[in-house]
């Protein structure tokens, strides 16, 4: 086994045939298939569906075991680079939509003033999309929702944030400031589907405080259920970083008490270091929450 026969396996899984994956590696459709054919020797397993060129089960396996045995080598080649000269590399991070609004702005002017030879590749998407790509190797860090129920992932807190609701001109709710979880029975809500973290968290404490939440309508994307209570759709109740505090003719931000805080860390892999380009980010992104945290309405910071 060899990083050539795991690379032609990669590449045929990224782009879905071996002649596909021998223009992405500059070579001949030959040595891809001769390479994929030895790994599968050693293995003594099919790894990929010659009828379909999708991977087995098995492959789909040693994909993921690849996947982080090339990130890896890339945190060496970084962590090897950072010991001569200043930290160079890419670094992966995942951030949840409604948090990356206020902190990756500030964060990116860290990161380009201190580590210039630093390349940040940001995703946008939400918890239960992220950490699959975190596990993979995909991502080095994420910013998610906390807790993380799985086993192979460990998280650092990072802050809580307030729940508020957003109110449209017009609604019985614009001209408050703050209102009580009791006083949203049976009112009609943009809220996220159920199953989501953020909608089922809202279900167990209005069920605990004995109302029911009604659904106006259920919005999978909190950056799109937002747009909608900003645009006089309807109330939402979103997290406090989903509705910036500003003045506003159109909508207006109201707290919602009786509703516990949401929990927002940062999230890595158990196993693997942090290769110098992650550890450094990872340091500004903690110093970015510490120091701005506190201006963020809503936002508080909860690190050591």
């Amino acid at each position: 086994m060899d990083l050539r026969q795991l690379n032609a396996l990669l590449a045929v899984a990224e782009h879905g045939s071996f002649s596909a994956a021998a223009r992405a590696l500059h070579t001949v459709q030959s040595n891809v298939s001769t390479h994929v054919a030895r790994l599968e020797r050693e293995l003594g397993a099919t790894l990929i569906d010659r009828a379909t060129g999708q991977l087995t089960e098995e492959g789909e396996v040693v994909v993921a075991r690849s996947r982080r045995v090339q990130g890896e080598l890339d945190a060496l080649i970084a962590d090897v680079a950072s010991l001569h000269d200043e930290v160079a590399g890419a670094v992966r991070i995942g951030v949840i939509g409604t948090t990356a609004r206020w902190l990756v702005p500030r964060l990116m002017t860290l990161m380009t003033e201190r580590h210039p030879k630093v390349h940040v590749v940001i995703v946008d998407a939400t918890t239960s999309s992220l950490i699959p790509q975190l596990e993979s190797g995909a991502l080095d860090l994420a910013v998610v929702n906390l807790p993380i129920g799985d086993p192979d992932i460990t998280a650092d807190p990072l802050f809580d944030e307030d729940h508020v609701l957003i109110a449209p001109v017009g609604h019985a709710f614009f001209e408050r400031d703050e209102l009580e979880l009791n006083e949203l029975d049976g009112v009609p809500l943009l809220l996220e589907p159920q199953g989501t973290g953020f909608r089922d968290h809202l279900d167990e404490e209005a069920r605990a405080a004995g109302i029911t939440l009604l659904p106006l309508a259920e919005v999978d994307g909190m950056r799109l259920l937002a747009s909608l209570a900003f645009q006089g759709f309807g109330p939402g109740v979103v997290p406090a970083s989903a509705a910036p505090f500003r003045e506003n003719d159109d909508w207006q931000r109201v707290r919602v008490n009786g509703l516990q805080r949401r929990a927002v860390g940062l999230a890595r892999r158990k196993r693997g270091l942090l290769s110098a380009p992650a550890r450094v980010f990872r340091d500004v992104l903690i110093e970015v929450v510490r120091l701005d945290g506190t201006t963020e309405p809503g936002i508080h910071p909860t690190l050591p």
